[in-house]
């Protein structure tokens, strides 16, 4: 199946937030993209309801800095409040993905033709992707082009193993866990020589149920085959 997929993404600024931090209000970023940001990433090039992206593995290209710039995010009272987020900075990665079919949505199998979205998805990385990209988080903009996979000279291309300890790996949607519940799911990362191969989503070892959530209904048109822009629209969920 023709279907890997590999490019480079890189911004200025970069924050893959740490939930711990998320509590009182002063963001800090993992050392290490997630899964989750990653697979937002692709999924922003690229996305179709027939496919489901995988995170294979990414390189770290650039060392890895910190850099911390106040914020004034919004009060839940209203108003604003002071706080002090912390990002990654001038950031750099190599990566690759591919997409297999959602075992979810058997009304959707007309659509699964490897080529078109193989292609497709290519010729969105060329183009910088469908939607605007972000790493991490909406002020972190980011941009994407075509790659070769481990090619240029990394940063960490020789620092052998580097354990990152207990991470957030990424969300189980209910349209692709085929159940009524949003789960989160964590994993213990290593880097070796520059490179973090990731666990599979049914792979990783800590999962937590976060709530029940309905699964999002979508119904095709009529049309033979799902077009490109058209041919399902969301009528629940």
């Amino acid at each position: 199946m023709n279907n890997s997929v590999e490019f480079n993404v890189f911004g200025k600024y970069a924050l893959f937030t740490d939930p711990l931090t998320k509590i009182g209000g002063e963001k800090f970023s993992y050392q290490i993209p997630t899964y989750e940001a990653l697979k937002g990433i692709i999924s922003s090039v690229y996305w179709k309801p027939t496919i489901i992206w995988v995170i294979d593995k990414v390189r770290i290209m650039n060392q890895i800095k910190i850099q911390t710039r106040s914020a004034k995010p919004i009060k839940y009272g209203g108003g604003n409040d002071l706080s002090i987020y912390t990002y990654l900075y001038d950031v750099k990665y190599q990566v690759k993905a591919h997409f297999e079919w959602n075992p979810h949505r058997p009304d959707l199998e007309q659509d699964q033709n490897e080529n078109k979205h193989y292609f497709v998805a290519k010729r969105m990385i060329e183009r910088g992707g469908r939607r605007d990209i972000f790493l991490g988080t909406r002020e972190c903009q980011a941009y994407v082009e075509p790659c070769e996979f481990n090619t240029e000279a990394g940063f960490y291309d020789n620092y052998a193993e580097i354990p990152f300890g207990l991470m957030f790996h990424g969300f189980d949607y209910p349209n692709e866990l085929g159940k009524n519940e949003f789960i989160a799911r964590f994993w213990h990362p290593k880097m070796l020589n520059g490179v973090v191969e990731f666990d599979r989503p049914e792979a990783c070892p800590k999962r937590k149920l976060i709530r029940s959530m309905p699964q999002t209904k979508l119904t095709t048109s009529g049309t033979q085959e799902i077009g490109l822009l058209e041919g399902y629209s969301e009528v629940g969920g």
